[in-house]
């Protein structure tokens, strides 16, 4: 690659990094896993970057729906840690952001109870603000099916317990 390009996709990976990892992570719901998949993304994307026309991050996005999704479907969740390292990283609250600490947490939880395609969709449509053409483009998938799973999986999410609590309950 030419150094003009070099300099651009280094200048796409700072500006755009922060918000892909938190889209990936609402995918995935795990921090590590989420940053694993931005990494991979990007990574796919480098070589492609010179003849990537038009819009970059509509690629990248697409790259990175495309490993979650292929992922999802490999992924044996039967797997525990036999000794996991107890740590208090995830339990650092600062007073001023505990509030939205609880919010997010309640709102990843909840994503759990989706399915992959549910949680693909509420990402692509919400997180990141994509019409439901561009998602069902993104997606490879109907619009009417973009739609109707939008909904499967908002009725979920307004019946999420901690979601509620948090949100509604307003602790």
């Amino acid at each position: 690659m030419t150094r003009t390009a070099d300099a651009d996709f280094e200048r796409f990976v700072l500006a755009q990094s922060t918000p892909l990892l938190r889209f990936a992570e609402m995918l995935c719901g795990d921090r590590h896993t989420a940053e694993d998949l931005v990494q991979q993304a990007l990574m796919r994307s480098y070589p492609k970057w010179h003849r990537l026309d038009g819009d970059p991050l509509r690629y990248v996005r697409r790259v990175l729906v495309n490993r979650f999704l292929s992922q999802a479907r490999r992924r044996w969740n039967n797997e525990v840690p036999s000794d996991p390292v107890q740590n208090d990283w995830d339990q650092r609250a600062v007073a001023d952001f505990a509030g939205e600490v609880q919010t997010r947490e309640a709102v990843l939880s909840a994503l759990e109870g989706l399915t992959v395609r549910e949680r693909a969709v509420v990402a692509l449509r919400y997180s990141q603000d994509l019409s439901e053409a561009e998602t069902a483009e993104l997606l490879g998938m109907a619009a009417g099916t973009v739609k109707s799973t939008a909904s499967r999986a908002l009725a979920k999410l307004r019946l999420a317990p901690d979601l509620i609590d948090s949100v509604v309950g307003g602790n």
